[in-house]
């Protein structure tokens, strides 16, 4: 008998977190709490191909407004592969995002592949861990670090639309709230960077970490990493931040995987000098 025709279709919020849980199995170690501010950024955003009734491959294709998107999420269940479904929610996903400049995080055996579909590598991004404490700050004064009160929520949807390509209000708003830690940077009452750790299966992950200089960056993670109780934590820190990673380093932080972010069409143009931590791999 052979196999039913495949469905796709966009996912709803319950099979969304069934796609996080499978980046879970795959080692992503995404957060607890994922999967409601990934889907509130772009429900349509989340794609899947079901065969009888079960998921098969999935993908997330987010549009972020009518100029940018992003890839993440792109996985076929392990005894499902080699049978065209990742391929079929992966057309489905661009021509979701069709007309906008597409963003991805590549891992090196995916880069190739990417490639032939019109990608082009725009920097290295490399995952550092461990627990860096008090020695990450230089003695230099930052400024106040603090927890956001709700009058500080649009300074930071502002401050964020510098390192980040397309405005994300439906996403920033959940991204903020529990069970995340957030702290912000301020200096003369001037919103000067903020930093989100989320908790992980394993550990927390800082992103992003936005800051207008490497002190503020650095006594955000402290600040951050001092919320965070025991146990790790991950960033994903684009290469363009050589002076932060030698600080994580001398930090006793360990350097891992390496992603490359990639881009079909025009580059979008930010201040990549302040990003110190990606959000996420899996949306940008």
């Amino acid at each position: 008998m052979s196999e039913a025709r495949p469905v796709i279709r966009t996912l709803t919020l319950a099979e969304t977190g069934q796609l996080v849980d499978w980046a879970a199995g795959e080692g992503w170690n995404p957060g607890r709490d994922d999967a409601p501010a990934f889907h509130a950024a772009d429900p349509g955003g989340f794609i899947g191909a079901f065969v009888d009734g079960a998921m098969v491959a999935g993908i997330s294709a987010v549009a972020y407004g009518d100029d940018f998107g992003f890839i993440g999420l792109y996985i076929c269940r392990p005894d499902c592969r080699g049978r065209g479904y990742g391929r079929l929610v992966w057309d489905a996903g661009m021509q979701h995002l069709q007309g906008r400049t597409i963003g991805l995080d590549g891992v090196p055996e995916q880069q190739a592949n990417y490639a032939r579909m019109g990608f082009r590598p725009r920097y290295e991004t490399w995952r550092w861990s461990g627990r860096p404490g008090q020695a990450m700050v230089a003695g230099q004064d930052a400024g106040d670090i603090v927890a956001p009160t709700p009058d500080l929520l649009a300074a930071i949807a502002t401050f964020d639309r510098r390192f980040f390509p397309a405005p994300r209000p439906a996403f920033l708003i959940r991204w903020l709230d529990g069970p995340r830690i957030v702290r912000v940077l301020l200096r003369d009452g001037i919103l000067r960077g903020y930093g989100v750790a989320r908790p992980c299966r394993e550990g927390f992950k800082v992103g992003p970490l936005f800051a207008e200089e490497t002190e503020g960056a650095s006594a955000l993670l402290s600040a951050l990493t001092a919320a965070c109780g025991d146990g790790p934590v991950h960033l994903d820190v684009p290469e363009t931040a050589a002076r932060f990673s030698d600080r994580l380093a001398d930090a006793g932080l360990q350097k891992g995987f390496v992603t490359a972010r990639m881009y079909r069409g025009t580059p979008p143009a930010i201040d990549t000098a302040g990003i110190f931590a990606v959000t996420t791999l899996e949306l940008g």
